[in-house]
């Protein structure tokens, strides 16, 4: 992700949760209060590629076909005009570590209360945890309408 240090940053975490959801309207606001661009980042990893206890898994994944069904989850989430104002990455890896690095020199981190996995009744999930403990800038944490 090319970086102009001048631009005021919103970087957003989307995983298809209603959370994130909420969070990427968030982030939108927020940055049209600052003059600035909202970065939505969207991570996957290789399941068991991070743990030991994990089996090895071949999986071959469409790079291309999964930037099309992201943008296509901002056009119906955001409308396709105030979609196309919004910068998305495709990043493969450790959720927790992609957007802590992209987040760097942000004017803040937005990211869900909780992702699609865990326990339902849990307050955070374990990356807005992580990233609240870890970030360099501001993180902000949003929870779904119906949560």
């Amino acid at each position: 992700m090319d970086r102009d240090v001048a631009e005021r940053r919103v970087v957003v975490g989307v995983d298809g949760s209603p959370s994130s959801y909420a969070a990427l309207r968030w982030a939108l606001r927020y940055a049209s209060l600052v003059g600035g661009v909202v970065e939505a980042v969207a991570v996957w990893e290789l399941p068991g590629l991070y743990g030991w206890s994990g089996p090895a898994v071949d999986m071959d994944v469409d790079a291309e076909q999964a930037r099309d069904r992201m943008r296509q989850e901002l056009t119906d989430v955001l409308g396709a005009d105030t979609a196309d104002s919004v910068r998305s990455h495709l990043v493969h890896g450790n959720t927790t570590d992609v957007l802590l690095r992209a987040a760097e020199g942000a004017e803040a981190l937005v990211v869900g209360s909780r992702g699609r996995g865990g326990f339902a009744r849990a307050l955070l999930g374990s990356v807005s945890q992580q990233v609240s403990q870890h970030a360099t800038c501001p993180v902000v944490i949003v929870r779904a309408e119906q949560d």
